[in-house]
C-alpha cells in the first residue's frame, strides 16, 4: 500500500473528497429529463424523490458527519465517504426503478455532507499555520472543479451516446471515487485526533515528526496535549466556553447561503431566460460562471494565507452588495441580458474569492481540538439546511417575485454579513490552531467557569 508522509500530498489527496462532492451535486442535471421520461414520474414525485433525494442525505451526512470522525478517526471516515461516492454512482447508474435510484443518490448524498466535515477536519490538523488556508482551500478548488468536469462529461456523454447515456453520466464517477479510496488509505491519520481522541501520544509524536521534518515536535506536542489538558468540559460542545465559535460557526455557513449562491448555480438557466435570453442560448450563458467561478478560486487560495480570511471576505462582500444591485438594476431597467450574464458572473467571481474560498477553512480553525469534528458539523449542517431550504423553495420564489426583488434582497443580506465580518469575525491567518482558543477566548472562559 502506498504511504504518503508528505503534508501536501496528504492533504491533496484528501481534498479529492471536493472533487467527487462537487461532479456528484451537479452531474444529476444531465439525467433530470431522460430519468422523467424513462420511469413517467410527475413533477411532484420526480422533484421529490429523483432530484432532491441526494441533497437531504447531504444535509443527514453534514449534520452527523462529526459523530465518525470522533469516534474512528479522519482517516477512516474519508476512506468511507470514498465507498459512499462508489456504491452511490454503481447504484445509480444501474438503477432498474426509480427507487433504487433515489436509494442510491441519498447515499451518495451522505458522502457529500460527511466530507464537507471530514476533508477540512483532517487537512487543518495536519497542516502548519502558514499553509493552512490555501491547502484546507484544496477542498473548495476540488468541489468546483468537479462541478465543471461533471459538465464536461455530461456535454460529452450525452452527444456520444444513446438513450442511456445519463447511466453513463452517473455511473462515471465510480472511476474517481475507486481512485480517491486507494490514494485516501494511504494518508496518516490526524495527529492531533491520535493523541486527544485515542491518547496515543507515540503515534502522534512519529506522525507530527514525518510531515513536520524541521519542526520543534516536543512545542506542538505540549500545545496539543495542553489544548485539552485539564479542562474536563472540553467534549461539553454546546456549553457557555464555545458559544462565541458556534455563533461564527453558524453566521458564517448562513450568510454563505443567503448570498443567493445556489439560487444562482442550481437555476442559472431560469434566471437568464426571466432576463430575456433566448430559452436554446442559455445553457452557453451559463459557462462563463464556470469558468469563473474556477479562476476566481484560484485568485482566493493563492491569497488567504498572504492577505488574510477577513481581507478576503471583506473582498467578497463589497463584491456580492454591487453585482447583486446591479443584477437587481438590470431586471428593474429592462437592461439586456448580456448585462445581467455580466453582473451574475462578477457576482460568482465575488464568491470564489470571499466565501467560497474561507468558509471551510475558517470554521474548521475556530473550534478546539476535542471538539474540531463537531464544530465542523454543526457549520456544514448550517450550510447545507438552508441550501435545501434555498432550493426547494426557489422555483415558487421566482414565480412570486420579480428578478429585481429577489437580487435586492440577497444584495441587503450581503449587507448584513458586511457587518458581521467588520464587528464580529476574528483574523485567522498564521494562527496555530492550539493559539486560536486563546485568541477567541476560549480558554480563558473555561478558567472563570
Amino acid at each position: 500500500m502506498l504511504k504518503t508522509r508528505s503534508i501536501a500530498l496528504s492533504a491533496i489527496a484528501a481534498s479529492l473528497a471536493g472533487f467527487l462532492f462537487g461532479f456528484d451535486t451537479i452531474v444529476i442535471s444531465g439525467a433530470d429529463q431522460p430519468i422523467q421520461e424513462l420511469w413517467q414520474m410527475s413533477d411532484l414525485f420526480h422533484g421529490t424523490f429523483i432530484m432532491s433525494m441526494a441533497l437531504w442525505g447531504t444535509v443527514i451526512g453534514a449534520l452527523f458527519g462529526g459523530i465518525p470522525c470522533d469516534k474512528f478517526g479522519r482517516r477512516k471516515t474519508l476512506f468511507w465517504i470514498g465507498i459512499l461516492y462508489f456504491l452511490s454512482a454503481v447504484g445509480s447508474g444501474l438503477a432498474p426503478d426509480p427507487y433504487i435510484f433515489s436509494f442510491s443518490r441519498f447515499i451518495g448524498g451522505l458522502g457529500v455532507g460527511a466530507s464537507s466535515v471530514a476533508a477540512p477536519v483532517y487537512i487543518s490538523e495536519i497542516t502548519p499555520a502558514r499553509n493552512r488556508g490555501k491547502l484546507v482551500a484544496l477542498y473548495q478548488f476540488n468541489i468546483v472543479f468537479g462541478i465543471l468536469v461533471a459538465y464536461l462529461s455530461n456535454y460529452w456523454l450525452g452527444t456520444t451516446l444513446d438513450e442511456n447515456a445519463w447511466r453513463w453520466m452517473l455511473g462515471v464517477e465510480g472511476i474517481p471515487a475507486a481512485i480517491y479510496c486507494f490514494f485516501v488509505i494511504g494518508i496518516p491519520e490526524s495527529p492531533r485526533w491520535l493523541a486527544i481522541k485515542k491518547q496515543d501520544t507515540s503515534t502522534a509524536r512519529e506522525i507530527l515528526q514525518q510531515l513536520n521534518p524541521k519542526a520543534n515536535i516536543d512545542k506542538m506536542m505540549a500545545e496539543i496535549t495542553k489544548s485539552v489538558s485539564g479542562d474536563s468540559g472540553a467534549s461539553k460542545f454546546f456549553s457557555k466556553r464555545l458559544r462565541f465559535p458556534i455563533m461564527l460557526a453558524f453566521l458564517f455557513a448562513f450568510f454563505n447561503q443567503w448570498s443567493g449562491i445556489n439560487f444562482v448555480l442550481y437555476y442559472a438557466p431560469r434566471i437568464f431566460e426571466q432576463a430575456g435570453i433566448a430559452a436554446s442560448e442559455v445553457l452557453g450563458a451559463s459557462v462563463p460562471i464556470g469558468v469563473v467561478n474556477l479562476i476566481f478560486t484560484l485568485f482566493g487560495m493563492y491569497l488567504i494565507d498572504k492577505a488574510g480570511r477577513k481581507v478576503l471576505m471583506y473582498i467578497g462582500s463589497f463584491g456580492y452588495i454591487l453585482s447583486l444591485l446591479g443584477v437587481a438594476w438590470a431586471f428593474s431597467t429592462g437592461a439586456e441580458g448580456a448585462i445581467v450574464v455580466a453582473f451574475v458572473t462578477a457576482f460568482v467571481a465575488s464568491h470564489a474569492i470571499g466565501q467560497g474560498a474561507v468558509i471551510w477553512v475558517f470554521i474548521s480553525e475556530i473550534f478546539p481540538n476535542a471538539v474540531r469534528d463537531y464544530g465542523m458539523s454543526l457549520g456544514s449542517g448550517t450550510h447545507w439546511v438552508f441550501a435545501a431550504i434555498i432550493t426547494l423553495v426557489t422555483p415558487s420564489v421566482l414565480n412570486a417575485f420579480s428578478g429585481a426583488q429577489i437580487f435586492s434582497f440577497f444584495a441587503f443580506m450581503m449587507f448584513l454579513q458586511l457587518l458581521f465580518v467588520w464587528k464580529l469575525m476574528p483574523e485567522t491567518k498564521n494562527i496555530s490552531l492550539e493559539e486560536m482558543e486563546a485568541k477567541l477566548g476560549i480558554n480563558r472562559e473555561a478558567l472563570e467557569e
